[in-house]
């Protein structure tokens, strides 16, 4: 059995850690939308008033400091599910990816790995006309889309930490078309593909009227499953469709804490897991940003689901999640990328050397992060970011221009 977590000394060494979903833009709306009455729904209408104000300096000041805080918590590497794209009348910048740039260019200046992530979006949802910020959102053709993605590719590509891949938004956000398109475009670059399925059970009924079809099994039968596909979510899933996920295979991305937040509901962790399929796991609306407790959240609300204290996961799986697997979900490649923990950190004294996954996965915490590293460069030392000052500033002039 692969033990992840080892003792050297008085540090205990993680591999790389991946957030395999991210929306770094989100973290300024950090404890100013819990008050909100109502669902998802009205919270999404909350992130559309900060996405329709954000310049492109607001993008990257936002995104450095949510990566500086991910990487001072031990994310080493994140995939970015990009899709504030154009000004907000909808028109293209003079680079059409000029957003998309500045999104890698914190990652970069965080000294993160980034999988760039760029979202197809479309409509509104079958039949619906597109809404306010939605506008900075959706491209009219696929071709300029796609177009967009290989030239993005294509810049970075001198790039080491630097990824590129596709994410249709949803079901309800692009025609199955664009669905069928993409897969192919991503199977012949060998690119990873993303998509947020079967989230709320909104979406599900939308789909089974529009297509007769779940999500799952749609996207099974348009070609979009797969090794390099990753369902985001998957909180409401049928059986047939967690078999059709399993037997592609592909992963499946939960991101508790943002899930917990939003109201989303408990996904079928067990049966996914004894079903073959392989988790990763994600920050998304950076609600909070721990890596740890988005990796116990998964066993610890899987025991409140099923009422049971043994669960088909266990620590050194939810290390993986958080590690090698969330490193094969984006489509990176962390070797020699680590994390150093202080053994001597009150949540950690005493831990069992023997059973260190279980004490990392239900005991550690950012501050037991004492040193990152990432291609072979260090970007926390001795518990803080080389960069958190100036990413701190940048943050809080970009919240002082927004809100």
């Amino acid at each position: 059995m692969t033990v992840f977590a080892t003792l050297d000394g008085e540090r205990i060494v993680l591999p790389g850690i991946a957030s395999a979903h991210s929306h770094a833009f989100q973290r300024a709306l950090r404890g100013r939308t819990q008050r909100a009455r109502g669902s998802f729904w009205s919270w999404r209408g909350l992130m559309y008033e900060l996405a329709s104000r954000m310049t492109p300096e607001d993008v990257y000041d936002l995104s450095r400091f949510a990566f500086v805080e991910l990487a001072s918590a031990g994310v080493t590497a994140v995939g970015e599910f990009h899709y504030v794209h154009h000004q907000p009348s909808g028109a293209p910048y003079a680079d059409r990816n000029e957003l998309a740039h500045a999104v890698v260019r914190a990652a970069l200046d965080a000294g993160l790995r980034i999988t760039l992530l760029r979202v197809l979006y479309q409509r509104a949802g079958f039949g619906r006309e597109v809404e306010g910020a939605q506008a900075r959102f959706v491209d009219a053709r696929l071709d300029d889309a796609l177009a967009d993605v290989d030239a993005l590719a294509a810049r970075w590509s001198s790039e080491p930490r630097v990824r590129v891949g596709v994410a249709p938004h949803s079901v309800r956000a692009v025609p199955r078309e664009w669905i069928e398109q993409a897969a192919r475009f991503c199977e012949e670059r060998a690119m990873p593909m993303h998509m947020h399925v079967s989230e709320q059970r909104r979406e599900i009924r939308e789909c089974l009227a529009e297509h007769r079809r779940r999500p799952v099994e749609l996207l099974g039968e348009l070609g979009a499953l797969g090794p390099r596909f990753t369902a985001v979510h998957a909180t409401h899933l049928a059986p047939n469709e967690i078999a059709l996920l399993a037997d592609a295979p592909s992963f499946v991305c939960l991101c508790r804490t943002t899930e917990r937040d939003l109201g989303d509901g408990l996904p079928p962790t067990t049966e996914l897991v004894r079903s073959g399929v392989r988790l990763s796991l994600g920050v998304d609306s950076h609600a909070i940003s721990d890596p740890f407790e988005e990796a116990r959240a998964v066993e610890l609300d899987e025991r409140s689901r099923t009422e049971a204290r043994c669960t088909a996961t266990d620590a050194t799986m939810l290390l993986a999640a958080s590690t090698s697997e969330g490193y094969a979900s984006i489509g990176q490649d962390g070797g020699g990328d680590r994390v150093l923990l202080d053994a001597g950190s009150p949540e950690l004294v005493g831990a069992d050397p023997a059973q260190l996954d279980d004490a990392v996965i239900f005991a550690a915490s950012p501050r037991s992060v004492r040193e990152v590293w990432v291609a072979g460069q260090r970007i926390v030392e001795d518990g803080v970011h080389v960069h958190y000052a100036a990413a701190r500033a940048g943050y809080e002039s970009a919240l002082a221009r927004l809100l």
